[in-house]
């Protein structure tokens, strides 16, 4: 089962729900009154643990992706690539023009300085899925991240992937995972 993370008023919401179901309790149970204040931090430590999902996908576009649709003003001044707030993580890195995932991801933990990004894709030209793993922090709050294959890694403008699945891992486990429709195909039936 997945969590979801709650806006701040939300969850002060369910904790003054906790708290008027408690004082009902209370009234009714005739519950010493000193045990009132540590059943009720009892019970915002089971929400708050509850609805603290470590991350989630705000936004995910896919797509191909030319070396132009990267260039910016500030490259041509410097000669260096600006990718601005954004974290571009490319299957070679040399290579700027491929088909990527563009993910704007929420973590509302800490920020994670080990996370590893795993996209095992199926292309159309094998029925094989290939895995690539990325290595980048995760911010605490919303970051975008470019996840792309490059170069020869992805070589057709035109072709799309058949399936594929992104995940974020951290030491701590694993923070998203996401797929396409086809990725959770059934199993084939049983012969008969």
């Amino acid at each position: 089962m997945r969590l979801r993370a709650v806006p701040v008023a939300e969850f002060w919401l369910w904790l003054k729900i906790g708290k008027l179901a408690f004082i009902r309790i209370h009234s009714r149970l005739k519950i010493i009154p000193m045990r009132l204040p540590a059943l009720f931090l009892l019970f915002a430590a089971l929400i708050s643990s509850a609805f603290a999902a470590d991350g989630r996908v705000v936004r995910l576009q896919t797509g191909y992706r030319t070396t132009a649709s990267f260039q910016r003003l500030s490259e041509f001044l410097t000669g260096r690539e600006n990718t601005g707030k954004e974290t571009v993580l490319r299957s070679q890195p040399a290579a700027r023009q491929g088909y990527y995932w563009f993910l704007r991801l929420e973590n509302v933990g800490a920020a994670l300085t080990g996370s590893t990004f795993e996209l095992q894709v199926i292309s159309p030209a094998s029925p094989e899925s290939k895995t690539f793993t990325f290595n980048a922090p995760v911010p605490h709050g919303t970051h975008v991240f470019n996840v792309g294959l490059t170069g020869s890694d992805w070589p057709d403008p035109e072709a799309a992937p058949v399936a594929w699945q992104l995940r974020v891992r951290s030491s701590a486990g694993e923070l998203i995972s996401t797929q396409s429709f086809l990725w959770s195909k059934p199993a084939a039936p049983a012969a008969k």
